[in-house]
């Protein structure tokens, strides 16, 4: 009993909690420490996570081993002294603490927002976007929180999937999910124009944005972080991000110095055109070959072939006919089955070779207008 006793009036260490370094900005602005504040701005974008994103974008170049933020720090600090935030700093009397929470996540994060919304508006766009639907719409739900509602997560790192899953729900590998969700087909780009200028494309509605969110968690068939939802959803809509650089050229600049080249003529010769649609003839001449394998493939079996037939034709050749999930209820078949007769008709496929990517193509019309015949040839016999 005494052990104890003594045991419990020992002293307990101290919880070590991790401190976050704040700088000693007051006393560096009150003595206008230029250096010393160029340094903690470069301890701060050096930390900042999305500046370290950005850096895995390949929107920072590594110059060398420390100075690879050099230019952000340099481009925070001009920003800062312009809008006078410095002085504004002092004549507030903010804390250390309040200044660095300023400059790290309100400065510094509007500054990056900024430049990743130059240059890729539609890709920013559509990530909010993403990221909105399924926060507020009923047909999702989080994941991540079941047992603490209150747990604090980045937006980013959260669990969502479908409101119709049970809280079990068995999750998969990104990498699966990855080779999952390109059974989703691509969506068509809506050109309406759309903004308080009217400058920009609407590319989908959000009606059909959060139908194409229902199709791929069907496909992933999993909860999944919003960052990789974002990028399975974007995935499969034509996103045009076009950053215009200068290429140079007479009477452009007047600049003495700068190298002048001309942009090379790329268009084909009359040889080099001959020879293409001598391929792109001897490509489409494939398609007979091709399906007559397809046919070997199911031993000739008319019931089975014309199954294989249909699949080649939703799963491949037209891109609205929805997920191989939806495809087999269609053809009224297993999802495994259809599985088996992509993968069929895949290894086929890369028993092909083709010289360019014309070839390519003339053989995928041709295979289209073709297995197109066969499918309404058969509807019209089953409806005699």
């Amino acid at each position: 009993m005494n052990s104890i006793i003594q045991q419990e009036s020992l002293p307990k260490p101290p919880v070590q909690t991790r401190q976050h370094k704040v700088g000693k900005w007051n006393e560096s602005l009150v003595a206008s420490d230029v250096n010393q504040i160029w340094t903690e701005l470069h301890r701060i974008v050096s930390s900042h996570p999305l500046v370290r994103a950005s850096k895995r974008a390949g929107f920072l170049v590594e110059e060398g081993k420390y100075n690879a933020y050099t230019d952000l720090t340099q481009e925070l600090f001009v920003a800062l002294l312009s809008k006078e935030r410095f002085q504004h700093y002092i004549d507030t009397a903010m804390s250390d603490a309040e200044v660095e929470a300023e400059i790290s996540q309100i400065e510094l994060t509007n500054m990056l927002t900024a430049e990743l919304r130059k240059r890729y508006p539609e890709s920013y766009r559509l990530a909010r976007r993403v990221s909105t639907l399924i926060q507020s719409s009923a047909t999702f739900k989080r994941f991540d929180n079941v047992n603490n509602p209150d747990a604090h997560r980045r937006l980013a790192d959260r669990l969502y999937g479908l409101s119709d899953w049970k809280i079990q729900k068995m999750r998969r590998d990104v990498q699966e999910m990855h080779e999952r969700v390109k059974v989703v087909s691509f969506h068509s780009r809506d050109t309406r124009m759309v903004g308080c200028t009217g400058d920009a494309q609407i590319v989908i509605s959000n009606p059909e944005l959060e139908k194409l969110i229902i199709r791929v968690f069907k496909a992933i068939d999993s909860p999944v972080d919003v960052r990789s939802l974002r990028s399975f959803v974007m995935s499969r809509l034509p996103i045009m991000d076009i950053h215009l650089v200068p290429v140079g050229g007479s009477g452009d600049s007047d600049d003495e110095d700068k190298m002048h080249f001309e942009i090379p003529d790329t268009r084909e010769t009359p040889e080099e055109g001959l020879l293409r649609h001598e391929a792109e003839d001897e490509a489409t001449g494939f398609v007979d070959g091709f399906l007559i394998n397809l046919n070997k493939s199911v031993r000739g079996k008319a019931k089975q072939y014309d199954r294989m037939i249909n699949v080649l034709w939703h799963c491949y050749l037209i891109s609205d006919s929805g997920t191989q999930l939806e495809v087999a209820e269609m053809l009224g078949v297993s999802d495994s089955l259809v599985s088996d007769y992509r993968k069929r008709i895949e290894a086929n496929l890369q028993q092909l070779s083709f010289d360019g990517v014309n070839e390519a193509r003339q053989f995928e019309k041709a295979l289209k207008r073709k297995v197109r015949q066969m499918i309404v040839m058969k509807t019209e016999e089953v409806a005699a």
